[in-house]
């Protein structure tokens, strides 16, 4: 059983090994290192289910996790993750997929009694493959070659949730100390009300992952990193927004559960963020973009947000029909509060010629329009209605706020240059638009 255990463990790693001497693309590696950390919580999630199915049990060893032997994890994880995309080249995805699942058939039943087999065991396996294999592939694939930008990031986003959510916490209390019990016991009000609480506590950490997406052109990953350098949405108030989410949901998770060892935890974040990963952002950035980082550096803190944003550069337009009511009230909303480096010009007055919803153009080029022109606005104000902003353009609250407001406030009518008056929004309506 042991020198299984250590077969297990040294053959995949020494076969990660030789293909990353094969492969010496830093943007390769880091892609399966990526892909590597998304095979290790996607093997702990199919565990945790195993146990509930009964798909397959290991003995009790020492040296396990929740009964899960952490040298056999490994392993797994270095075959299901970063073995494939660094052989990614001479081994297509389906490819790949197919001999990771004949090795497993091959290899699974000779680990007896180490590994007991149940009955449907081949069910756990197909789940497996399609639910951690697969997904880790096309995030390291994706990362390695640089494609599809929305969908890694949508991965990444679900891979760090998953992460920061499930299983630092659930490692944190089995250590020791907390249970998530606590959390389960609560009355269905007091849940609703920690979702409530961990949603706005993660809302500028997800805006700034969409500001680094359709802004920046990059991923919260630092080997997959913008192209461009990104001072809009939270990053002109905090330097720092993904991190001090990060630390913020942790400290709500310990909190609720009860457990010392992940507000620690939370502590060390921040430590290893100030002291090691933070000079080595700072050089990497200073190196990248020179005076303008440092100058941004200067009046936006780490972890301290700025009441009003520091939003240097050309100013953002804000477009709106002088001849609809609800948009004269946002104008004249807007201009009382004194919006940084924000324009409010007429809708009429749109190059376009017609618009149906409000606009928004940011100093970069960056496009929004209807609620979520509005939205960007409020980002020019101060960090409160920043953060309502940031919350109306949640994917979901973006589309029913868009919604609501088409169907109650202002329906999309069109604005026509000086001397063509703007239906009312009642006769916009019978437009059919």
């Amino acid at each position: 059983m042991t020198t299984a255990r250590y077969l297990c463990l040294a053959l995949p790693l020494l076969a990660v090994l030789a293909a990353a001497r094969w492969d010496r693309d830093r943007t390769a590696r880091a892609a399966a290192l990526l892909a590597f950390v998304a095979a290790v919580v996607g093997v702990a999630a199919l565990h945790e289910l195993s146990r509930t199915t009964g798909w397959y049990a290991f003995a009790p060893v020492d040296g396990a996790y929740r009964g899960l032997p952490v040298d056999l994890w490994i392993g797994w994880a270095a075959l299901w993750g970063p073995l494939p995309v660094l052989l990614r080249r001479v081994l297509p995805l389906p490819v790949a997929l197919g001999l990771l699942g004949w090795l497993d058939v091959v290899t699974m039943p000779a680990l007896d009694p180490l590994l007991r087999l149940g009955p449907d065991w081949l069910v756990g396996e197909a789940v497996g493959l399609l639910g951690v294999a697969l997904p880790a592939q096309l995030l390291g694939r994706w990362s390695a070659d640089r494609r599809h930008l929305s969908a890694r990031v949508l991965l990444q986003l679900g891979l760090f949730g998953v992460l920061l959510l499930w299983l630092l916490p659930t490692l944190a209390l089995t250590l020791g100390g907390g249970s998530w019990a606590r959390l389960a016991g609560l009355p269905a009000s007091r849940l609703v009300l920690v979702a409530q609480v961990a949603l706005l506590l993660a809302t500028p950490a997800l805006a700034a992952v969409r500001e680094f997406a359709v802004r920046g052109g990059g991923t919260p990953y630092p080997w997959d990193p913008p192209g461009r350098f990104v001072t809009t949405g939270p990053y002109a108030y905090l330097a720092n927004p993904m991190q001090v989410g990060a630390v913020a949901l942790m400290m709500l998770t310990a909190l609720v559960t009860g457990s010392a060892a992940l507000a620690v935890g939370a502590a060390l974040a921040v430590a290893f963020s100030a002291a090691v990963a933070g000079p080595h952002e700072d050089h990497d950035l200073d190196g990248r973009y020179g005076e303008r980082w440092r100058d941004h550096r200067r009046r936006v803190r780490p972890w301290w947000p700025r009441w009003r944003p520091y939003l240097p550069g050309e100013p953002a337009v804000l477009w709106l029909d002088d001849d609809c009511g609800p948009c004269a009230a946002v104008r004249r909303f807007l201009e009382r509060r004194r919006p940084v480096n924000l324009t409010i010009l007429p809708a009429a007055r749109h190059p376009a010629g017609v618009l149906w919803r409000a606009g928004y153009t940011g100093g970069d080029g960056h496009r929004e329009r209807g609620v979520a022109a509005v939205a960007r606005a409020l980002e020019h104000l101060h960090l409160g209605w920043a953060w309502l902003g940031w919350l109306m353009r949640l994917p979901g609250i973006a589309w029913l706020a868009q919604l609501v407001t088409d169907a109650m406030i202002a329906p999309p009518h069109p604005c026509r240059p000086p001397g063509e008056r703007c239906p009312t929004p009642s006769a916009a309506s019978s437009t059919g638009r």
